[in-house]
C-alpha cells in the first residue's frame, strides 16, 4: 500500500503491552487399557479428547480400568455440573503384566505428540500399571517412563505404589527420584454394581487436583492437602493416622513422601477428621527440588507457560529499548496480577530482573537477553509447635479487680 499524497494514514505500534490469556493446567491425560472399550470411539494407541461427564463417551470405554479413571476423577467434581478436560488414550492389554506395561510405556515415551494431536496439552497424568513390580529391586517401566517424559509437556503425576503394606509403599517410593511424581500408598474401595472391588487411587487423586484448581478460579498454586475424596466405600486397608502422634504408619508415609487417605473419628483426638476420608499429601518424590511440594511445582509451571505466551510476541522483532521494556512490563504485569490474586507471595522487581552483568554488549548483539525471574509461592502449612505456659498478667488482673471491689465496700 503507497501513502497517499493527501490524505492520512494509521498505523499500530507493536511494542505496546499485550494481556495473555490464562494458561490451564487442568488438563488430565488418561494411559490404561480396556478390553471391552468401542473399538470405533476408543481406537487402540489413539489419543481423544472428551469431558469427563460425556455419558456416551464413559460408557463407550467399556467397564475395565480405563472407565474406572474416568470415574475417579469425575467423583471428586461434586458441584454443581463440573467436569474435566480428559485425554483418553486406550493402550492395549497384555497376556502379562510385564505387556501391559509396555504399551502404557510405549505411549508414555511419546507424551509430546498428544498436545498436537488433541490441541490441548495435559497438565496431569494417570497412568495405569504404575503400583505393579515385577520385584522388589526393579523399578515399575511406567514410572521409570514418567520420570523420564512428562517434564517435556510440564506435567506432573499421581502414581499408585504398592498399597498392600507401608514398607512395600516405602520400597517403592526409593525407586522415585522426579519432582513430577506424587507416590500414593493406599487403593480405593468403591462400588461396582452390587459389588465393592479394589481401585488406584491415582485417578481419585487427579481429579482432587482438578477440583482445587477450579476452586481457585482455575490456577494450580492451591494444595490439595487435608480435603475429603468423594465416591469411596472403602480404604484398600486402614492406614493408622493421627495429627498429634508421628509414630503412626500414617505419618511414616507421609515422611517418606507418600500420600495417604485416612479414615474420620467421631471423638478421637487427632483424627484427620469426624468422618469421611480425607486426603493427606504434599510433596513429590524428590525432596531437593527446587519446589519440592506439588501446588509450588505447579504454580511454577505456570508461569513458565505464561512467560512463553508472553515473550513468543516479541522473538524476532528488533532489539529496542521500548521493545524490551514492554516484554517486561507484560511479564510484571502477570506476576503483579498473581500476587494480587494472593497465588504468589512476591516476584523480582522489574528493576532488578534485566541487569547489565548478565547482558554483556555481546550479547545483546547476538540477540541474546538474559532476564533474572524469581517468585515466590507459599508453603503448605504443614506443622503447628505451641508453646504452652501460665499467663501470670491474668492472675495479677484478678487481684486489681479484687481490690477494686474492697474500695467499693463501706
Amino acid at each position: 500500500m503507497s501513502a497517499p499524497t493527501i490524505g492520512m494514514q494509521f498505523s499500530y505500534k507493536s511494542d505496546d503491552p499485550y494481556p495473555v490469556s490464562e494458561g490451564d493446567l487442568s488438563k488430565v491425560v488418561v494411559i490404561e487399557s480396556s478390553d471391552d472399550a468401542s473399538d470405533t470411539e476408543f481406537p487402540l494407541d489413539t489419543a481423544k479428547r472428551i469431558s469427563s461427564s460425556d455419558k456416551d463417551a464413559v460408557a463407550a470405554l467399556g467397564s475395565g480400568p480405563l472407565r474406572d479413571h474416568i470415574r475417579g476423577i469425575q467423583d471428586q467434581l461434586n458441584e454443581l455440573d463440573r467436569a474435566a478436560d480428559v485425554t483418553i488414550v486406550r493402550t492395549e492389554k497384555g497376556a502379562t503384566p510385564e505387556a501391559s506395561a509396555a504399551a502404557i510405556v510405549s505411549i508414555i515415551n511419546n507424551i509430546t505428540e498428544i498436545p498436537s494431536a488433541v490441541n490441548a496439552t495435559p497438565g496431569i497424568v494417570v497412568a495405569g500399571s504404575t503400583a505393579w513390580r515385577p520385584d522388589l529391586d526393579t523399578v515399575n517401566p511406567v514410572v521409570a517412563a514418567l520420570e523420564a517424559n512428562i517434564g517435556k509437556i510440564l506435567a506432573v503425576a499421581p502414581v499408585d505404589v504398592d498399597p498392600t503394606s507401608a514398607d512395600n509403599a516405602i520400597d517403592a517410593r526409593e525407586t522415585m527420584a522426579s519432582g513430577r511424581l506424587m507416590p500414593v500408598g493406599v487403593a480405593a474401595r468403591v462400588w461396582e454394581g452390587d459389588a465393592v472391588v479394589t481401585r488406584p487411587m491415582a485417578s481419585r487423586v487427579a481429579g482432587l487436583i482438578v477440583r482445587t484448581d477450579t476452586n481457585n478460579g482455575n490456577m494450580p498454586f492451591e494444595t490439595i492437602c487435608n480435603q475429603p475424596i468423594f465416591g469411596l466405600a472403602g480404604l484398600s486397608r486402614k492406614i493408622p493416622f493421627n495429627f498429634l502422634d508421628g509414630s503412626k504408619e500414617g505419618q511414616r508415609l507421609l515422611a517418606a513422601d507418600i500420600a495417604i487417605a485416612a479414615e474420620g473419628e467421631i471423638g478421637v483426638y487427632g483424627a484427620v477428621a469426624d468422618g469421611g476420608f480425607t486426603f493427606l499429601g504434599t510433596d513429590m518424590a524428590q525432596t531437593d527440588a527446587m519446589w519440592p511440594q506439588l501446588h509450588q511445582l505447579r504454580g511454577s509451571d505456570y508461569i513458565v507457560t505464561q512467560m512463553m505466551k508472553i515473550t513468543r510476541r516479541h522473538l524476532g522483532k528488533k532489539q529496542t529499548a521500548p521493545r524490551v521494556e514492554s516484554w517486561i512490563r507484560e511479564i510484571i504485569g502477570e506476576l503483579r496480577g498473581l500476587k494480587q490474586g494472593g497465588h504468589i507471595l512476591g516476584y523480582t522487581p522489574a528493576s532488578e530482573m534485566f541487569t547489565a552483568d548478565k547482558n554483556q554488549p555481546e550479547s545483546i548483539e547476538l540477540g541474546h537477553i538474559k532476564l533474572e525471574l524469581g517468585q515466590e509461592t507459599a508453603s503448605a502449612f504443614k506443622r503447628a509447635d505451641f508453646e504452652l505456659s501460665r499467663y501470670r498478667p491474668a492472675t495479677e488482673g484478678l487481684i486489681k479487680d479484687i481490690l477494686a471491689r474492697l474500695r467499693a465496700v463501706v
